[in-house]
């Protein structure tokens, strides 16, 4: 945070132009090259030096959060969607596939997101991020275990966890036909023993 902002002031101009450049630029790297792109070659692109890159964002991890940031509105808007369904089980499934296509977004993506919510470092900068879904995840499974779907020791860090497997592997060119098997076996897993559906 720059001295302007601490104080409430508006950033410059050319601040601004700045960090949009430093996402723009770092989005398209690590869709190029996955999440560990070359920091140099992102803030090259964006016309900034290194320098510039580590005042707006001082680590990689901050720097993956404010670009996880700029593309949460699909992620928002799937959800949004997701919770008008009056099918608990369903709503989950779904909300599972909408994370584990979020998680897909960037090669190695899973990988920062399983430590972060592992709370290996507590200042980790996606830390926040991975809260907020593990939280949505644990508001679909409670629904769905109070509708007698999901096995009552099952947590929503788990199936976020399971998310991110899924989206680690489809990253290891794993065939469709396999995804949709692990898919189906940690949904048996999560499901309710008892639950005749």
């Amino acid at each position: 945070m720059s001295v302007g902002e601490r104080q409430g002031r508006k950033p410059r101009a050319d601040v601004q132009r700045n960090r949009a450049a430093l996402l723009t630029a770092a989005q398209h790297h690590f869709l190029e090259s996955g999440v560990n792109a070359s920091l140099e070659a992102v803030a090259k692109e964006a016309g900034v030096g290194p320098g510039t890159l580590y005042r707006h964002f001082p680590t990689r991890e901050a720097l993956l959060a404010a670009v996880l940031q700029t593309r949460s509105e699909e992620l928002v808007a799937r959800q949004a969607d997701i919770a008008q369904l009056g099918d608990a089980a369903e709503a989950l499934r779904q909300w599972l596939r909408a994370m584990e296509d979020y998680f897909s977004a960037f090669s190695g993506l899973p990988e920062p997101l399983m430590a972060a919510a592992r709370a290996e470092a507590p200042d980790n900068p996606l830390t926040v991020p991975c809260d907020i879904l593990i939280a949505t995840t644990s508001e679909h499974v409670r629904a769905a275990q109070r509708a007698g779907h999901v096995h009552p020791s099952v947590l929503g860090y788990d199936l976020f966890l399971a998310a991110c497997s899924v989206a680690w592997i489809k990253g290891t060119g794993a065939t469709g036909e396999s995804v949709d098997r692990l898919r189906a076996l940690i949904e048996n897993g999560y499901r309710d023993w008892d639950d005749e559906e």
